[in-house]
């Protein structure tokens, strides 16, 4: 169970529990008693499972930018990212669906040099528009090795909290948790042209062991 969820959790136990009172002040049929209770533990279920947070270990290999999320793989294009590498930069989109775990973790060793959050809209998050009207958080990384690394959580259509546990001028390593994003949802990740893509469309990944990029030894 990761730290970012243990409210939303305790809200979801506590509107059960009332609506549970009330169902049972309201009706003696087990009839009606027990499907409610059916449902309101389906629900406590479900919010503990979005809320997990599993171990992961980062691969053995050098040079390499793990993933900051699970999910699909919903996007890979080049694209001119303006507000971190302000290059053209290879721009890889991972959708997350709410069955998804949704730790958000460091791809790159480096220190974090801009933070910053964006409002917007909440359309559908597997929507490339949604990159940039979404409403939104920034984290560009300066990495010890490769460059400049910019990481966008991206709110969806049901998402409506972000969380992104960071300073600036903040030591990250590689494979750390750093946030999520609340009930699902998309991470955007930038990288500049002299890394090579190392996954495919619609591939499924994981935060912190799979592999997005890598990046020659000389940079």
């Amino acid at each position: 169970m990761t730290r970012y969820g243990i409210d939303v959790l305790v809200m979801f136990l506590f509107l059960c529990l009332i609506i549970g009172a009330v169902v049972v002040l309201l009706f003696t049929s087990p009839y009606v008693l027990y499907p409610v209770f059916i449902v309101l533990g389906c629900i406590v279920l479900l919010a503990v499972n979005f809320f997990r947070d599993p171990d992961r270990s980062v691969p053995d290999k050098a040079f390499i930018a793990v993933s900051p999320a699970d999910g699909k793989i919903v996007r890979i294009s080049s694209a001119y990212e303006p507000d971190f590498l302000r290059q053209e930069a290879y721009q890889v989109s991972i959708f997350m669906s709410p069955l998804d775990v949704h730790v958000n973790r460091i791809p790159l060793s480096g220190t974090i040099s801009l933070l910053r959050h964006v409002s917007g809209k909440f359309t559908a998050a597997f929507a490339d528009k949604a990159s940039e009207v979404n409403e939104h958080t920034m984290i560009g990384i300066e990495c010890d090795v490769g460059g400049r690394v910019l990481v966008k959580q991206i709110a969806g259509a049901v998402a409506r909290r972000i969380v992104a546990d960071l300073h600036l001028g903040q030591r990250v390593n590689i494979g750390e948790r750093f946030g999520m994003i609340k009930f699902g949802s998309r991470v955007d990740v930038y990288f500049p042209k002299n890394f090579t893509v190392s996954v495919r469309m619609h591939e499924h990944v994981r935060a912190g062991a799979s592999i997005l990029a890598t990046y020659p030894a000389n940079t």
